[in-house]
C-alpha cells in the first residue's frame, strides 16, 4: 500500500490539484505553460466499479439497482481523481460479498484495476438496504479497504442518495482525506414566465426544484456555510433588497431593509456576517452586516461601483470584489476592514469572483480584450492570488459568467450562453483545470452557487 499512498497524496493535495505550476506573471500576457492537478503527471487511481448484485426477489430491486449502479459510476467518473475501468473490460462475474470476489481477476489485464468497488442491494419490506465494499486489487492478503451498509426508504431518490454516500466514502478514503461532493447542492436562478426564482439541484443536475415562490426577480443566491439559509437579492417595492430564506423553516426570515440598490450577498465562513453591495450612500459600495441586516458598516469608499464581494473561505479575513474605480470593472482583494487593497487584473472587463476553498485561488469571469471588434469574449479564468498568475478555463464557448467552486476545490460550476442571450443561459460544470465540461440545466439557469459542504 505504500506506493498507492504516495500516489494518493500526489493526486489529491488541493493546491496541487488546482494550479501546481504556473508560468509567466500576469503582466506577461498569455500563460502557455500552465498545469493543473489533472495534468501534472500524477497518475489517477485506476478503479473498477462492478454492477451491484441483486439481493432480493422484490420487483423493485432491479430498477433501484440500475439507478444505484448508474449513479455510483457517474459520481466516481466525475470526481477528477480516478481512471475508471470501462465496463467492457471488467470480469463478467458479479460479486456481491467479499467471499464472492476473486481479486486477482480484477488486477490483471484487461481490467488492470488498482481498486474495485462492488456490493449488493436488496429491498427488504419498505427499506432499500445496500452493502458496499472497496478492495485493493494489489493486496491479495488484506484487500478490504472499506465496507459500508446503508438503509433507507425503498425509492429511486434513496437509491441515488445511497450511491452518493458510498461514492463520497470512496473519494474521501482514496482522495487524501478530502470530502467528496456527491451529496452537495447547487443553488441557482431559474428564469420562467418573466420571473426569476431561486432553485436547488443536486451536484450532478438531478432533482431540480424551486426554493422560492416570490413571483419577482431574484438574483445571486448564496447558501450559508451550514446550509441552513439562503441570502439573495430580490426586486420589490423598495427596489432590490437583500433577503434571507431559511432552508430549515422553509420560509423567509427577517433581514433589515436598506436604502438604495442592494445586490450580491456573500456569507463569511463563520456564518456570522454577510457582505453585499449597497448604493445607500449614493455610490455602490461594499458593506458588511450581521445575518439579520443590523450593524452594517461600509468597507469601501471610492468613486465608481463596488460589487460582487466574496469572503476568503479559508481565513475570513479578506474579500475579493469587483470595482469600477479605474474605469472598466477590475478584480480586487482587500482586508475585511477595507485596508490592504490590491488590484488583481490589469485590464479588460472582469466580473463575478469566487474564492477557492483553500484560499489560494480566485475564479472569475474576464473579457481580457473588451471592446468593439475585440477578439475573444467573456470566459472563466483561475488566478493564483499570491502570484497573480492565471489560466483560462473556457474557450470559444460563448459568454461565461458566475463561476463557483465546489467544496472539494476540484470542480467549478458556472453559467454559459452560446449565443450571448441571457434567456439561453445554462448551468455547466467542469473540473478545475477546465476539462470534463457538461451542462447541468436547461436554458433559463443562471448565477449558480455551490454549497459549502
Amino acid at each position: 500500500m505504500h506506493s498507492l499512498t504516495s500516489k494518493l497524496l500526489r493526486t489529491s493535495l488541493p493546491g496541487l490539484f488546482l494550479l501546481a505550476t504556473l508560468s509567466a506573471p500576469l503582466r506577461a500576457g498569455a500563460q502557455d505553460n500552465v498545469f493543473t492537478g489533472t495534468n501534472t503527471g500524477a497518475d489517477r487511481i485506476r478503479i473498477a466499479v462492478s454492477d451491484f448484485k441483486t439481493g432480493s426477489a422484490d420487483p423493485n430491486t432491479t430498477p433501484l439497482k440500475h439507478t444505484f449502479d448508474a449513479t455510483l459510476y457517474a459520481d466516481l467518473a466525475s470526481a477528477g481523481i480516478f481512471d475508471l475501468v470501462s465496463k467492457s473490460l471488467i470480469p463478467q462475474t458479479t460479486p456481491g460479498t467479499p467471499s464472492e470476489i476473486s481479486i486477482q481477476q480484477w488486477s490483471i489485464a484487461p481490467a488492470s484495476a488498482a481498486m474495485v468497488a462492488f456490493g449488493n442491494l436488496s429491498v427488504q419490506g419498505d427499506r432499500l438496504v445496500t452493502n458496499g465494499f472497496l478492495f485493493d486489487a494489489n493486496n491479495q492478503q488484506y484487500p478490504q479497504v472499506l465496507a459500508k451498509q446503508y438503509s433507507d426508504t425503498a425509492n429511486e431518490d434513496s437509491a441515488r442518495q445511497e450511491a452518493h454516500k458510498f461514492a463520497d466514502e470512496i473519494i474521501f478514503r482514496l482522495g487524501g482525506g478530502i470530502a467528496g461532493i456527491a451529496e452537495t447542492k447547487i443553488y441557482f436562478v431559474h428564469a420562467a414566465g418573466g420571473n426569476k426564482e431561486v432553485w436547488e439541484m443536486d451536484y450532478d443536475g438531478a432533482n431540480q426544484h424551486a426554493i422560492t415562490h416570490l413571483g419577482a426577480i431574484s438574483l445571486s443566491p448564496r447558501v450559508s456555510p451550514d446550509n441552513s439559509r439562503l441570502a439573495f437579492s430580490s426586486l420589490g417595492r423598495d427596489g432590490f433588497q437583500i433577503r434571507v430564506y431559511s432552508l430549515l423553516l422553509n420560509r423567509m426570515v427577517n433581514f433589515s431593509a436598506a436604502g438604495g440598490t442592494n445586490l450580491s450577498p456573500a456569507w463569511s465562513p463563520d456564518g456570522r456576517n454577510i457582505a453585499y453591495s449597497s448604493s445607500r450612500s449614493g455610490d455602490p459600495e461594499i458593506w458588511i452586516t450581521d445575518i439579520n441586516g443590523s450593524l452594517a458598516r461600509r468597507v469601501t469608499s471610492f468613486k465608481g461601483p463596488d460589487v460582487s464581494p466574496v469572503f476568503n473561505p479559508k481565513t475570513g479575513s479578506q474579500i475579493a470584489w469587483i470595482s469600477g474605480r479605474t474605469g472598466l470593472p477590475q478584480l480586487y482583494i482587500m482586508d475585511t476592514d477595507g485596508s490592504g487593497v490590491q488590484r488583481m487584473t490589469d485590464g479588460g472587463y472582469a466580473t463575478s469572483p469566487s474564492w477557492s476553498p483553500n484560499g489560494q485561488f480566485l475564479a472569475f469571469a474576464w473579457n481580457r480584450k473588451y471592446g468593439p471588434g475585440a477578439p475573444g469574449g467573456q470566459d472563466i479564468y483561475v488566478m493564483e492570488v499570491a502570484s497573480k498568475r492565471w489560466i483560462q478555463l473556457t474557450h470559444d464557448g460563448g459568454r461565461c459568467d458566475f463561476p463557483s467552486w465546489s467544496p472539494d476545490g476540484r470542480h467549478i460550476v458556472y453559467a454559459n450562453t452560446s449565443d450571448g442571450r441571457d434567456e439561453h443561459m445554462k448551468i455547466w460544470t467542469m473540473l478545475a483545470d477546465g476539462t470534463q465540461k457538461h451542462a447541468l440545466s436547461a436554458t433559463g439557469g443562471d448565477m449558480p452557487n455551490w454549497s459549502w459542504k
